[in-house]
């Protein structure tokens, strides 16, 4: 995701493996009826949730909303500093929190990549043992 290789039209091998299995079944009762369903759905769902990782690993934030959050911040600034330059505390308080702004966005900027990134560690985790 963080090299975005990856497209939405590629099913993961192993998931379309698994579907394909499970819609292959014949069963024979109502439970296996049950299960079957239950089965498809929880494979819909990861495929999913593997849709919307993708997704969300596309969006990032625009340089011109950069620039308008950097240019929103030292007007208010300027304007802070023209009717309390006498309070320098008014000033330190604006740009801890335009600073935090700033943060928040970069944070979600791009979930996979840089300082602030999202690892896959809770993925690699639930992936099956080699030889397994």
């Amino acid at each position: 995701m963080a090299r975005r290789a990856i497209t939405l039209t590629i099913v993961p091998h192993a998931l379309f493996e698994a579907l394909q299995f499970t819609l292959s079944l014949q069963p024979v009762g109502p439970g296996q009826q049950i299960a079957q369903h239950e089965i498809r759905n929880a494979l819909e769902n990861a495929m999913d949730a593997r849709r919307q990782r993708l997704t969300i690993s596309q969006f990032q934030v625009s340089p011109l909303k950069w620039g308008c959050l950097y240019l929103q911040a030292v007007c208010a600034l300027i304007a802070i500093a023209f009717v309390h330059s006498d309070n320098r505390l008014t000033m330190m308080l604006f740009a801890t929190g335009a600073a935090a702004a700033v943060l928040l966005i970069a944070a979600t900027d791009r979930p996979f990549i840089g300082e602030i990134s999202v690892s896959p560690n809770s993925l690699l985790q639930v992936l099956p043992a080699p030889g397994s």
